[in-house]
């Protein structure tokens, strides 16, 4: 073994948990300390292993130590690594065109960036660029689309939607605060009316009304996940996405997709495409590099693009290793059908989670669009009032268990079931067997 691998995997348990203080974190704390993974499995370095339900941070699709991808890369890195971002290679141009190919047609146009957050920031200096006299954009309750000065402004993290100022409130006096909120369409928690298709004829009135009279000058975009994920696994039905498409035609603005978890986990390549809505700029990052750190937008033929003096210069924005590891990542896809495999796996545990909430009350609602798979936990079906202690007493106790669940932002209540996207119906099986003792252990150990 290599001499730096070998000090590394030196470290006994004992040492790694006092090395904890040495590194800063910025949201959560120290959880278990993994040292290998396999497939949608890890093992923790006490020998514990793992079911791998979060894809850590859902930037896994392939899962864990994929040979396949190694030997790419590995064989890439005798040829090239980093280059600077005008330095150009074969790359960056194959993976451009592949992009383009499985976006919507005409959207022509690829930037590569170096992670969720500043593709956002992309994103908006080109709907600024192409809405003249525009300085606000549009975003939703509950969305998530990062955590820069810029993009936290647009999250749900600068708000006290978590009935609280949660850490981002240290940044409130210098935010770049351009966003203006609109209801979301979330159609579990529609209470205006018995018809819950009510909710996206109100949610598109407000926008509509919003951009009329509540903003100063033009809207220079609309920005949206189609999926809203952090925000609690919410679906955002077609007919609202067609919804917004028209208000942005009839305003003028932008439509900006942020597809940054829905790229390929909810059983097509993009969101764009399956709920039939032609975004202007659709936003790109996760699990794009395969688990190397990587973003990207693409932008419609028609718009202004980035110019050449300096108007979005990152240094590690063309990763050459990236962009082939993300290569490699889409052919694997393509062969082996794994987009098939997204769709019937993240059915088959949605119709189980579906039998489970008629064993469990507490289970309100299930969400499920492939591998995107949230549950809400609730104390009354009827009231539907969160059940934060349930939740995560379930979580935990999977995690004991050897479930690793991921939980949906400030809705804690939420547990979300997102593994990479090569589990097989046998791992299903497993992870489904591990989450109903769990939540049959949590309802005993609660009296509920």
């Amino acid at each position: 073994m290599d001499s730096t691998l070998e000090k590394i995997y030196s470290i006994t348990p004992e040492q790694a948990a006092q090395y904890n203080d040495m590194v800063m974190l910025g949201s959560g704390g120290h959880g278990i300390c993994f040292e290998k993974g396999k497939g949608v499995r890890l093992w923790d370095i006490n020998g514990k292993s793992y079911l791998d339900c979060t894809s850590q941070g859902w930037a896994m699709y392939l899962g864990h130590a994929n040979e396949e991808i190694r030997q790419t890369v590995y064989e890439h890195m005798g040829n090239l690594g980093h280059l600077n971002q005008n330095s150009d290679h074969l790359a960056r141009y194959a993976l451009a065109k592949r992009l383009t190919e499985l976006a919507p047609e005409g959207m022509n146009r690829v930037l590569f960036a170096i992670g969720g957050s500043s593709a956002i920031e992309a994103a908006m200096k080109i709907a600024v660029k192409n809405v003249p006299g525009a300085r606000h954009f549009i975003s939703l309750q509950d969305g998530y689309h990062g955590s820069s000065l810029t993009t936290g402004a647009a999250s749900w993290l600068s708000t006290k939607s978590a009935g609280m100022f949660t850490g981002f409130n240290s940044f409130l006096s210098i935010l770049n605060d351009v966003f203006i909120r609109v209801p979301n369409p979330f159609m579990y928690r529609w209470d205006g009316s018995d018809n819950p298709e009510d909710c996206i004829d109100f949610c598109l009135k407000v926008t509509r009304d919003t951009i009329l009279r509540s903003t100063s000058g033009p809207v220079a975009g609309i920005i949206v996940e189609p999926l809203q994920a952090s925000g609690g696994q919410i679906p955002l039905p077609k007919r609202y996405l067609q919804g917004l498409r028209k208000i942005c035609d009839a305003f003028g603005c932008l439509l900006i997709f942020d597809e940054l978890q829905t790229y390929c986990r909810i059983g097509e390549y993009f969101a764009a495409n399956k709920y039939e809505v032609k975004p202007d700029i659709i936003c790109l990052g996760k699990a794009l590099g395969a688990g190397l750190p990587m973003a990207a937008i693409l932008i419609r033929d028609g718009l202004e693009g980035f110019g050449p003096l300096g108007e979005e210069v990152h240094t590690f924005a063309n990763n050459s290793i990236a962009q082939v590891a993300a290569l490699k990542q889409l052919d694997i896809i393509e062969r082996d059908n794994i987009l098939e495999n997204v769709n019937t796996q993240g059915d088959y545990m949605g119709a189980r989670l579906k039998a489970l909430q008629q064993q469990f009350p507490q289970i309100g609602d299930v969400r499920q669009v492939g591998l995107h798979i949230g549950i809400e936990f609730v104390t009354n079906p009827l009231t539907k009032e969160p059940d934060l202690e349930f939740a995560q007493t379930v979580k935990a106790i999977a995690l004991h268990m050897g479930l690793i669940l991921g939980e949906a932002g400030y809705r804690m209540n939420v547990l979300k079931i997102k593994p990479p996207l090569i589990i097989t119906r046998e791992e299903c099986d497993e992870v489904m067997n591990i989450f109903t003792a769990a939540v049959a252990a949590a309802s005993q150990k609660l009296g509920r």
